[in-house]
């Protein structure tokens, strides 16, 4: 089992390597991590068979293991690449499904990670479904692939499990910043804010200019809370304490802490444009496009919307200010997204492993991380584009750490109002009329849960 320490900061430092803007002018495509079996060109490969993947739906994702494929397939004449697409949610019960049928041999086993394992501090807690994969004895162990040593120490710790690797993470999103279109702040004469106030004071003078001040995904619900990482973060900067705080009660959503955060989600779905409400959190990426809006709460993985829109205004992505003291803004939560695995009982082991070295190689793994606005975890990987630009200086000062939500671990039995990190949704959405009645529901329904337990 992991410690529960948090050491993901650690290694994100080399992660300062990931954009152009670092002076970087990596050549490390010529490095000796694929396998033998395979060429760039399709020569003295002798691999032969089908390789059936397993991936859940990511647009971007998806469409560039598509073209990845087909390289793959002319590379090696004697293979072919049979890909599946599940949506997210469904990801976990089609590993099960398939792995124990053994009709897969490469999977997205996780989509964060291995995050909510099972700690000493937790009571009546299932394992997580990648966990259950692996004591089940359904993931091949990795551990000496030549292909990991491309990847740098915070992505190979978050596949091992006992000691052993069982999937490379591909990427980081990050969820805690929001997208700011730096023309419209200027035409208003307002400086990107640093803080919770400067934030909440911009927006009447941006929309006195003429200007939104924010928009979210409101129809879809779950991108306002993406939006409110950033107060989380701010408030608790050690994620994995909070989360062990609430089960051994050193914290409370409701202690004065909790309802500090509960009233900075109001204040924060407050400001809100209207329009949010009609929008999913892809069309509230394409309507940030339009250039008449200041900022804009998201994923970083909506980067590529707006590059592909080509738009003709300044825009950046920053951590979004969620305490009143700017040096508390600096830090980027996020997760692991897009973690690769073997099944135990592929027929194809020298294919799979020949396929998950082919997509590490440096050229074809920066490729992929540009094309999903992911944070590389190639420590040599560059991200050539505004939001690599943006976050370098957060990467180089190791500002990225792994958010609550991979973190916290719900008792068996609590109510539905337990994670409380969902506040900003409830409250924008009218589930609850004030913060505090929130924080208090929220704190009831986790309390139940222990008890239970």
């Amino acid at each position: 089992m992991r410690s529960k320490k948090s050491r993901v900061a650690t290694a994100l430092v080399a992660l300062g390597l990931v954009v152009a803007a670092c002076g970087s002018d990596d050549d490390s495509s010529s490095d000796d991590s694929s396998t033998d079996e395979t060429t760039a060109d399709g020569e003295g490969s002798d691999l032969e068979g089908t390789l059936r993947v397993l991936i859940h739906q990511n647009p971007a994702g998806v469409e560039f293991f598509e073209s990845f494929n087909d390289e793959f397939e002319a590379a090696n004449p004697g293979v072919s690449v049979d890909l599946s697409i599940v949506e997210a949610d469904a990801l976990a019960t089609a590993n099960q499904t398939r792995l124990t049928a053994k009709d897969i041999d490469v999977t997205t086993i996780s989509l964060t990670g291995f995050d909510k394992a099972v700690q000493d501090y937790m009571t009546g807690v299932e394992p997580p479904a990648w966990q259950q994969l692996i004591d089940a004895g359904l993931v091949k162990d990795l551990t000496g692939e030549a292909f990991l040593d491309n990847y740098d120490e915070a992505a190979i710790e978050s596949g091992t499990y006992n000691d052993s690797v069982y999937a490379v993470a591909l990427g980081r999103p990050t969820y805690s910043g929001m997208f700011v279109t730096a023309d419209r702040l200027a035409e208003a004469g307002v400086e990107t804010p640093t803080t919770f106030d400067e934030l909440v004071a911009a927006c009447p003078v941006i929309e006195d200019a003429g200007y939104k001040c924010m928009i979210a995904g409101g129809q879809d619900g779950w991108p306002v809370h993406v939006g409110s990482y950033g107060i989380i973060g701010s408030l608790f900067p050690d994620q994995e304490a909070l989360a062990e705080g609430l089960w051994t009660g050193e914290n409370a959503w409701n202690d004065e802490e909790g309802l500090e955060m509960f009233d900075r989600f109001a204040t924060y779905a407050s400001l809100l444009d209207a329009e949010s409400a009609g929008l999913t959190g892809d069309s509230a990426a394409q309507r940030f496009t339009v250039g008449d809006v200041a900022f804009g709460p998201s994923g970083g993985w909506n980067a590529g919307t707006i590059e592909q829109a080509g738009v003709d205004f300044a825009w950046s992505y920053v951590p979004f200010p969620g305490s009143d003291d700017a040096a508390n803004n600096q830090t980027l939560y996020g997760k692991v997204d897009m973690s690769l695995a073997v099944a135990e009982e592929t027929e194809v082991p020298e294919l799979a492993s020949a396929y998950l070295a082919a997509f590490s190689e440096a050229e074809t793994y920066n490729e992929f991380v540009n094309a999903t606005g992911f944070i590389p975890t190639q420590p040599t990987a560059v991200l050539d584009n505004t939001l690599g630009q943006s976050i370098s200086p957060i990467l180089q000062a190791g500002d990225f750490s792994i958010g609550l939500e991979q973190w916290i671990v719900v008792p068996t039995g609590a109510g539905q109002w337990a994670n409380g990190w969902e506040g900003a949704r409830w409250l924008y959405l009218g589930d609850f009329g004030d913060p505090v009645e929130a924080a208090n529901q929220a704190q009831s329904d986790w309390e139940s849960g222990l008890t239970s337990g």
